[in-house]
């Protein structure tokens, strides 16, 4: 489609008419970053000025930057938690916005081993909306083509439950699916997926991965991207397919669905596009008989342009293996987002992992950003919070966030460096999250969280007159899904009455039973997270480690033994030294209820 030349864009020229007002828009936001801030600002507090929160620190109706600041102290979550308790339990009264909270967003983060509850608004889903509006329009400057075929995206719905006083709490990916922002989302050429809605929406996760892995079969020369919302999960698609291609191309053949099928609404969708084919039947069982699996993606949908997949952060350890199994495709990582926000985009998705950056959109919330010094470097003890437009290139922050849902100077978690500007939007990597250790999926252990887990699991020990001596951790992702690894040092007193593997089995399943809820779930309900391993090593092992770190320059004195490994030197010393190997014998206990 021809576009006017008035709407084109600085970023490249845009697909058509409704890219280029995407576009314009982008621009717009980002020429005026920090004007933009002001009003959201002033638009927030505005908004909320009657707020129970807001009154107890006087702030009297002034939306002004300079009275928020000095009037309003930064937070954690566990200093909001008395008021979410409060809404959770049924209080309607305006505590935290004015507007009724419509649900809580479940966090992958947790707080005593539940998931955070993020408080929302209705009108949040319209933001969050125009966040993904933007996506396309920029991806199609990079990609040509991609309304002449469809997205094989493997999306699920999780769990949800209600708090005491009667409000939904599930993900926020699952509150959009489920909301008729997504479900009556209008056609656009750009953006159609090969899963039918009904089959992201079924509940049982087998249900839904057959159904959308088999539809995505039945259009494999249509698809020209591939994605999951995390690497972690695209990969669990792959582990799918090899588990049970067999019955999928039975199905193809006979043009009848696999028994196991149950859910009406799923069965009548595929039913409408699956026919009888015995060629793409046996296509199917011949790539994915052979020994081989490396490059099966673009091998079955061989169209396909790019990976849609996050592999920032802790996905990054994925990449290798998304490179085998896509034969090295580009990997596209489009948009930043979280349950408290949604934050901004990639304005160049086509880049390399290790490159990729997001432009934070200001119209999304009011951000603030706490300077961040690495380990070692001692910190302000009042360190100053610094505006969105005032970020300074190279430095890494904390990210800090006021919402119009009722988040006032709230710190995420997240650390990002600046990488530059798109106009006066600064651009930011993802570093890392603060403090956590291991994260195989949307999993989050921090060190304390694991060292419970290891004192809870070796009480086990004590009638062996055994002791753990040493620890420490990696996420294995050489494995699908992926699992814990935990290494431990052992000192036993009495060698006639050693702890066998029976002993040792229940350990890993005791650890399994300390760790949070969000741990629980991916080992329980989304399979996304594999049995935990014990490697029992032998004695003197983490004295080895602490020499190979010396001759490497650590300091004898200021020595600590890292909790989480992923230098591969340090794991193969620990590997070349392990004894036994024990894994988790049945699933953890979990289920949807929070814990009272």
């Amino acid at each position: 489609m021809a576009v006017d030349n008035a709407l084109s864009s600085p970023l490249g020229p845009p697909a058509c008419e409704k890219d280029a007002k995407a576009l314009q828009f982008l621009e717009e936001m980002t020429r005026n970053a920090d004007s933009v801030q002001e009003d959201v600002l002033a638009k927030i507090l505005t908004q909320n000025a009657d707020v129970e929160y807001l009154k107890r620190f006087n702030l009297d109706g002034a939306t002004d930057r300079e009275t928020f600041k000095s009037k309003i102290p930064m937070i954690r979550y566990e200093d909001l938690q008395p008021e979410i308790q409060r809404i959770a339990n049924g209080d309607r009264s305006s505590i935290l916005s004015a507007h009724p909270i419509s649900e809580f967003l479940t966090s992958s983060g947790t707080s005593a081993g539940e998931r955070k509850l993020m408080p929302t608004i209705k009108q949040e889903l319209d933001r969050r909306q125009l966040l993904y509006s933007l996506l396309m329009p920029v991806m199609n400057l990079y990609v040509p083509g991609l309304d002449k075929g469809k997205g094989l995206y493997f999306l699920f719905v999780k769990s949800e439950t209600r708090t005491p006083g009667g409000l939904l709490a599930r993900p926020v990916l699952t509150s959009y699916y489920r909301s008729d922002h997504f479900k009556t989302r209008p056609y656009d050429p750009y953006n159609v997926y090969t899963s039918p809605n009904e089959a992201i929406l079924c509940a049982d996760s087998f249900q839904s991965m057959y159904t959308q892995m088999l539809c995505g079969l039945l259009e494999r020369e249509q698809v020209l991207r591939v994605g999951a919302v995390f690497a972690s999960g695209l990969l669990r698609a792959i582990r799918f397919l090899q588990l049970h291609w067999r019955e999928l191309s039975d199905d193809i053949e006979s043009g009848m669905l696999n028994k196991k099928i149950t859910d009406p609404t799923v069965k009548d969708c595929t039913l409408k596009i699956l026919k009888p084919n015995p060629k793409l039947a046996e296509f199917v069982r011949m790539e994915c008989g052979k020994e081989n699996w490396e490059g099966i993606i673009t091998r079955i949908w061989p169209n396909t342009k790019y990976l849609d997949v996050i592999v920032t952060g802790a996905m990054a350890q994925y990449i290798p293996t998304l490179d085998y199994y896509s034969g090295c495709l580009p990997k596209a990582c489009t948009m930043y987002a979280s349950s408290e926000c949604y934050f901004g985009l990639n304005l160049n998705p086509m880049c390399k992992p290790s490159e990729v950056c997001y432009t934070i959109m200001p119209n999304m919330a009011y951000f603030e950003f706490l300077p961040h010094e690495p380990a070692g470097i001692s910190q302000d003890s009042t360190p100053k919070l610094v505006d969105l437009a005032d970020v300074e290139l190279g430095k890494e922050y904390e990210l800090v966030i006021t919402t119009y849902a009722g988040l006032y100077r709230y710190r995420v978690g997240d650390i990002l460096r600046v990488t530059g500007f798109h106009n006066s939007a600064p651009q930011f990597h993802f570093v890392r999250r603060k403090n956590v250790l291991l994260s195989i999926d949307s999993d989050k252990t921090d060190e304390s969280e694991l060292q419970k887990a290891v004192e809870n699991a070796s009480q086990l020990l004590r009638e062996f007159n055994t002791s753990v001596v040493e620890y420490t951790s990696y996420a294995n992702t050489k494995t699908i899904p992926g699992h814990y690894v935990i290494y431990w040092e052992l000192l036993v007193k009495d060698s006639a009455n050693s702890p066998g593997d029976e002993v040792l089995n229940q350990c890993c399943l005791a650890m399994e039973e300390s760790l949070n809820s969000v741990y629980r779930q991916g080992r329980v309900a989304d399979n996304s997270i594999g049995p935990l391993e014990i490697r029992v090593v032998k004695n003197g092992t983490f004295e080895e480690l602490m020499d190979y770190a010396i001759s490497r320059g650590a300091s004898i004195n200021q020595y600590k033994v890292p909790r989480c490994v992923n230098f591969t030197p340090i794991m193969e010393l620990l590997d070349s030294r392990v004894v036994s190997k024990h894994f988790s014998p049945a699933v953890p206990h979990w289920t949807p209820e929070r814990r009272r």
